[in-house]
Parts: structure tokens; C-alpha cells; sequence
């Protein structure tokens, strides 16, 4: 199956040896973001709820570049640093992915013992391509 890497300058640059995202077939799977604005390369500064807002619109310009959107990611993955910051990310999480008709994506969150950069909170997802 041919893979095809994606790229955006609306999202932080992949800082190793990896890709932003990359699509194969009709899915996009998506590397992990952090709260990194994509213009100064620098951490948004403020609480976790600045920090999921910061991470999820990363996403939506990696998968908007794929030619797919939040509304079409069907998994994804939450790394917090503290569980404590469970409630204050999902409801900014809930804020881009509920709502009427809408199905949720199926999800797993995980506490780890630090993110790059002293991030808060990282999430990586996996998107369809509508044809």
C-alpha cells in the first residue's frame, strides 16, 4: 500500500525522525502534538485547557493538509503528565469532537512521567479520507 507523507507550516514541524502524519489507503495517522505554536515554535503558555485547545487545532491543520478533518477521526491517544488534568482536558476535548450526530472517537488516556518540552498534555489521532 502506498504511503504518502503530510506536511503543513500550520502545525509544529517534526522535531525528529518522523512524520507530522502520513496516509495510506483512506487513513491518516497522525504523530502526537503538543502544545506548540506553529509560528514561534515556542509552548503556549497557560493551564491545560490553553494547552488541549493548542494541541487539537495543531491537529486540525495536520489533518486538514491530509484532506480530512476532526470530524473524521475515528481514534485517539491522550498522554497526560497529571491524571488530576482529566476533567479540564476533556471537556475542551469534548468542545471538538461532541455534538449532535456526531460519533466520538474511540479513545485511551494514559498518565506518563514527563512530554517534550514540559508539556502538559500530548495527543495523537488517526483520521479517515472520505473518497
Amino acid at each position: 500500500m502506498e504511503r504518502h507523507q503530510i506536511r503543513t507550516s500550520s502545525a509544529p514541524a517534526a522535531i525528529g525522525p518522523y512524520s507530522q502524519a502520513v496516509r495510506t489507503g483512506q487513513f491518516v495517522y497522525c504523530s502526537g502534538q503538543i502544545p506548540l505554536d506553529p509560528a514561534t515554535g515556542f509552548l503556549v503558555e497557560g493551564d491545560i485547557a490553553a494547552q488541549t485547545h493548542r494541541v487539537i487545532q495543531n491537529l486540525q491543520a495536520v489533518l486538514e493538509s491530509a484532506g480530512t478533518s476532526l470530524a473524521n477521526v475515528v481514534k485517539t491517544t491522550v498522554f497526560l503528565i497529571h491524571m488530576s488534568d482529566f476533567s479540564a482536558m476533556n471537556a475542551v476535548y469534548a468542545s471538538y469532537f461532541e455534538g449532535t450526530g456526531r460519533i466520538a472517537p474511540a479513545r485511551s488516556t494514559v498518565a506518563v512521567a514527563e512530554l517534550p518540552r514540559q508539556a502538559q498534555v500530548e495527543i495523537e489521532c488517526v483520521a479517515f479520507v472520505e473518497m
